[in-house]
């Protein structure tokens, strides 16, 4: 139990009845209070990592002490919570920059308000950076969904402006902007909150929902921007994908111009690195939602279940086909734990596929729903309490603040699932790659094999710790503990490309996977094509190519070119007459032949070690040589990255340097879809052929073993040490 703190402490209380009252409010400060215990602290005893509520803005309250809002009454308005620099002249100018563009976007600038807040209560760090803090009132001729979209462009332009003149916009931050939310928040511990901002004590703030989080800081300093709720969601884990994650969304940004249109340039980039996990995270699915789609859909899109062997979904295929969708257009944000969420139309809490973090509900006889990551922390009676709950992994609860209604796990998925004919369109446009028989007959002599293993860097030790094990018992071998050997930067011998990358783990608070006992949760599925848009789900998004496994034998490397989606090979080699420089030349003709196929509308892209310059069967010889696979397949990935082409084509690895599950794993985490690591192939069914090998398998020490089973258990030895290694970070 010593590490139970070690996660952020996040709840919501909502009304089902739509009544605003304080007493909702006073109930999450309470809740938010309790979870002192759950966030981190600075060395002075004040500064918190982080604490805040999202609620409803409380427009009655603020008609009744901002002369502008009440002069705005019954009108379309949205309400901004801004940090500005407390430099006077900087600070007026960044409202400048605000009123010009709010104009800019046909929206009437009504006033500022100062935010009462109090200093005294802040710790010496939080105090030395604090912002001053001030609400802006807009009005405008659109309302509901169109007016958070124009508000949500309008702040992306607003930073653009700050950036312009300053170079960074990090003395101008939105803590929302909103015409149904408001975030109060700063770098502050629980119970400070309510002390530091006094609107949250005046009895006339009355909201029908509230989301409370208190933040542990893992993977970033503490910061006021920070501080969560962000703008749409709060959570308690740490995405482990993120990196992967950030560059996906960027590579995502090619389809807002196909919802945007023009817009499209204020929304770029989505993503950012120097944000934290949780607010790359709140800025996707902000996208999403402003985009036009429902926030459940959007968080069961970012953060689905684990669908594949479930029996709950066998009865539910509408379900199951919604997820099998939305797989083909995004690659899910893994590790956020428990997330609770709100848009002013709906708030809710889901668990991500491991459900490593506790969330508990309560419903009461007069129609509020509590829940929270902790238990108790709210003053109910309970002779009140009419239901009581917790979220399993990957399920969600959500309340429609608009119809009034709960939705329950099935009633959420459901709902979403009929949005959309989504088995129609995969009955109609997915392919699924059939599995292909086994090559049986031995390609190469066995000198042209040595000359092949020798020059990719194949050793005797491999053969035997790796091949034998793999072929013969269909697991990865044991090494080990100890590993004195050099770095290889810092080593006087050669090395393998892969030697240069290590493992990463999860950092801090989310454990690893027990991938035996876990494979439920976990899955290889991959899809090859032209990846379609999750902003607006249309039939193209099912246009793909599915997978079962990303390690393809040979039968299967040749078939992918009969299903249906146009492919193009590329040869990774180089001749050696072309000395060190050639290198760098083959890098870029890779990239440029990649980037021509690639416009040329060609879906699949194989880069091959084993086909020559000229598109024909070879190899390496004498006056051949190759690039580095795992260098071949970065450097295509990161220029069509650049370029925005890259969720048009898949990458296929065609290789003799790969017959580790680290080899693999590097080339699927650098950009690959697929890799058939055909020289291990040919290597297993020598292995097989030797008579030593033979001599084993008579005499009952290694299981009767043909070319086809032998090769089986390389390829599931490879799959069950990819799940491994995903499993170290979390996933």
């Amino acid at each position: 139990m010593a590490g139970e703190k070690d996660a952020c402490g996040v709840g919501f209380v909502a009304s089902l009845r739509g009544e605003p009252s304080h007493w909702l409010l006073l109930q999450s400060l309470r809740g938010l209070g309790c979870m002192e215990h759950r966030g981190g602290c600075g060395g002075d005893g004040d500064s918190g990592d982080g604490a805040g509520v999202l609620c409803g803005i409380p427009w009655s309250f603020l008609e009744a002490v901002w002369p502008e809002a009440a002069g705005s009454a019954g009108t379309s308005r949205g309400l901004g919570m801004v940090f500005l620099p407390t430099d006077p002249a900087r600070r007026e100018q960044a409202r400048r920059f605000c009123n010009e563009e709010a104009e800019r976007f046909g929206l009437r600038s009504l006033g500022w308000r100062p935010v009462p807040v109090d200093p005294e209560v802040l710790g010496p760090m939080a105090r030395g950076t604090a912002p001053c803090i001030e609400q802006w009132l807009l009005g405008a001729e659109v309302q509901g969904d169109a007016l958070d979209a124009l508000l949500f462009r309008l702040r992306r332009r607003c930073g653009d402006r700050a950036r312009e003149a300053w170079g960074a916009a990090g003395d101008l931050y939105f803590a929302s902007l909103s015409g149904r939310t408001v975030v109060y928040k700063g770098m502050v511990r629980s119970e400070v909150l309510a002390a530091f901002y006094a609107d949250l004590r005046d009895e006339r703030f009355a909201v029908t929902f509230a989301v409370y989080h208190r933040r542990f800081s893992t993977n970033t300093l503490p910061r006021w921007p920070l501080a969560q709720p962000m703008r749409l969601l709060g959570h308690n884990g740490e995405i482990n994908t993120l990196l992967g994650n950030i560059n996906w969304a960027r590579a995502a940004e090619t389809h807002l111009d196909a919802v945007w249109g023009d817009a499209a340039a204020d929304l770029k980039p989505v993503v950012n690195p120097a944000f934290s996990d949780s607010a790359n995270l709140d800025a996707t699915l902000e996208l999403l939602v402003r985009s036009g789609r429902p926030i459940t859909d959007s968080l069961l899109t970012l953060v689905p279940e684990a669908f594949r062997n479930q029996p709950d979904l066998e009865s539910r295929p509408a379900i199951q086909a919604m997820y099998e969708f939305n797989a083909c257009t995004q690659e899910p944000w893994d590790g956020p734990a428990l997330l609770v969420f709100a848009d002013g139309r709906s708030v809710g809490a889901t668990l991500d596929r491991n459900g490593l973090r506790p969330a508990r509900y309560c419903i009461t006889s007069d129609g509020y729903v509590v829940m929270g990551s902790e238990t108790g922390v709210l003053d109910l009676e309970e002779s009140r309490i009419v239901e009581k709950g917790r979220l399993g992994p990957g399920q969600m609860l959500a309340v429609d603040l608009e119809r009034g209604r709960l939705l329950h796990n099935w009633d959420v998925k459901e709902e979403a699932a009929a949005r959309h004919p989504y088995a129609a369109w995969l009955s109609e446009r997915r392919r699924s790659l059939p599995a292909q028989p086994w090559g049986q007959e031995r390609l190469l002599g066995d000198l042209e094999l040595l000359q092949q293993q020798t020059a990719y860097g194949f050793t005797a030790e491999d053969l035997d710790l790796v091949i034998e094990d793999m072929a013969g018992a269909g697991k990865e071998p044991t090494y080990c503990m100890g590993d004195d050997i050099p770095l290889a930067v810092l080593s006087s011998k050669p090395h393998l490309l892969y030697d240069y990358f290590k493992q990463r783990f999860a950092q801090v608070t989310n454990p690893p996977i027990d991938p035996l006992r876990e494979k439920l949760v976990m899955s290889l599925e991959m899809h090859l094509g032209s990846r379609g848009s999750p902003l607006r789900p249309d039939p193209s998004g099912a246009a793909v190519l599915h997978l079962d496994t990303p390690v393809l034998n040979d039968s299967e490397l040749a078939a992918l070119a009969d299903q249906g989606l146009p492919s193009a090979r590329i040869s990774t080699l180089v001749p050696v007459a072309c000395g060190p420089a050639g290198l760098e030349q083959a890098v870029l003709r890779l990239q440029s032949e990649a980037e021509a196929a690639v416009r040329d509308g060609h879906q699949i892209l194989v880069l091959s070690d084993r086909i020559g310059l000229d598109g024909r069967t070879g190899g390496i010889d004498a006056t051949t040589t190759y690039v580095p696979p795992l260098l071949a397949v970065g450097a295509v990935h990161h220029h069509l990255l650049r370029l925005g082409l890259r969720l048009r084509a898949s990458l296929v690895v065609d290789t003799a340097q790969c017959w580790s599950t680290h080899h693999l794993a590097c080339l699927i985490g650098f950009g690959a879809s697929a890799v058939c690591p055909w020289l291990t192939w040919e290597t297993t069914r020598h292995w097989l052929a030797q008579p030593r090998i033979q001599k084993l398998i008579e005499t009952g020490k290694l299981p009767p073993l043909d070319g086809q089973q032998a090769q089986a258990n390389v390829r599931r030895a490879l799959e069950d040490g990819l799940r491994k290694i995903l499993s170290k970070i979390g996933i």
